[in-house]
């Protein structure tokens, strides 16, 4: 039975609430002890939560991150990747041996993870969903070496799983641009990465971990982002996924991804927030 004051809450109202839940606290860099609503079992309303927080985001969309489903899972939600946005704001460029200063979200979840990054020279056509390894290549300009800076207010963001990963941008919380990688399409199948916190090597690895390659992440985030009507223009860049791994970051720590030949990018999160640093 409602009480004084109390209304029934539509269904497509449940989306933008918790869209809104996670848009303050993300703004505020306040903690989320909990999931902030009904929890999402369908990939399909985790996309339609991100769609409203994308839509009510004060910044502007600049491309894509593409994350990894694991295991049994992938059966489960039938793919093996997700898409969360990366906002202009929260795009880092640095050049060799500099270090990019950022602020996270204290007792949210934080983590970096060595990747490479897509640069689109071409628009996607609009209409096309179901892009290839071929198709989607011809669309990219450059590839790049950088950083994910997965965060969340929601500590446990990882641990609820995929539906609850998409429903807060897809758990990114910025993106570090380092290096072009020079003749990439020729070395696309070698790169690889690793990962070290504090000068402690805590992860590494390569692009072959994945299904279909970083390749494979472009497709999807072109055939996802596209039959959601956002479609990837020129410019947009597309995070292809952790090479190196997942490594949680706490405030204080400095991290280094090291892509070889290539270069190495660093990053460092200050124990107190410094005016200007990128959040």
């Amino acid at each position: 039975m409602l009480q004084t004051g109390q209304t029934i809450q539509e269904p497509d109202s449940i989306p933008s609430a918790i869209a809104e839940r996670f848009r303050i606290a993300r703004l505020n860099r306040t903690p989320l002890a909990t999931f902030p609503g009904p929890m999402p079992t369908a990939l399909a309303d985790s996309y339609r939560i991100q769609d409203v927080a994308i839509a009510t985001w004060p910044d502007q969309l600049i491309g894509w991150k593409v994350g990894r489903i694991l295991g049994e899972l992938v059966d489960v939600y039938g793919t093996d990747r997700l898409i969360g946005p990366i906002f202009a704001k929260s795009l880092s460029r640095i050049e060799a041996r500099e270090e990019a200063k950022f602020a996270a979200i204290e007792h949210g979840f934080c983590a970096v993870e060595g990747e490479y990054v897509f640069e689109l020279s071409d628009d996607a056509d609009p209409a096309k969903t179901n892009y290839d390894a071929h198709t989607a290549l011809e669309l990219v300009g450059n590839l790049w070496t950088g950083i994910e800076l997965a965060g969340s207010p929601l500590a446990t963001i990882n641990e609820l799983g995929p539906t609850v990963v998409v429903s807060d941008f897809g758990n990114n919380w910025g993106l570090i641009l380092g290096q072009p990688v020079d003749n990439w399409r020729v070395r696309l199948h070698g790169l690889a990465c690793k990962v070290s916190i504090n000068d402690h090597l805590v992860g590494q690895g390569d692009v072959t971990a994945f299904p279909g390659g970083i390749t494979q992440s472009l497709v999807f985030a072109l055939n996802c982002a596209a039959a959601r009507g956002l479609p990837l223009t020129r410019g947009m860049l597309v995070s292809t996924g952790a090479v190196s791994g997942v490594h949680d970051l706490l405030p204080g720590q400095h991290a280094v991804a090291d892509f070889g030949p290539d270069g190495t990018l660093a990053c460092h999160w200050p124990l107190t927030s410094l005016e200007g640093i990128p959040s």
